[in-house]
């Protein structure tokens, strides 16, 4: 099971929305997970298996390689076919 992140600037709006959009692509891709959606300070202390956001945060995830990065927080597809890839890579 793989524990994810979703980030947004104040951890309440985008975020909440991000975690429903990766919730229905991680059940498309059948991989089961526990999803919780934080700011961008608060996130920093929080482990997890990785962390999906949009490109407008790049610049603060800079340092990590745990990190999906989309452009449309509501298209199911784009975040199923990154979150895919990026499983991809680590197996």
């Amino acid at each position: 099971m793989y524990k994810i992140i979703t980030v947004c600037g104040l951890g309440v709006g985008s975020s909440l929305i991000l975690k429903m959009t990766v919730d229905s692509a991680m059940s498309q891709l059948k991989e089961k997970c526990k999803i919780e959606h934080w700011d961008m300070g608060t996130v920093k202390g929080k482990e997890c298996d990785f962390i999906v956001t949009t490109e407008g945060f790049r610049k603060n995830f800079a340092e990590q390689n745990n990190v999906v990065f989309v452009n449309n927080i509501m298209d199911v597809n784009e975040v199923k076919e990154k979150i895919k890839t990026y499983l991809d890579s680590i197996k």
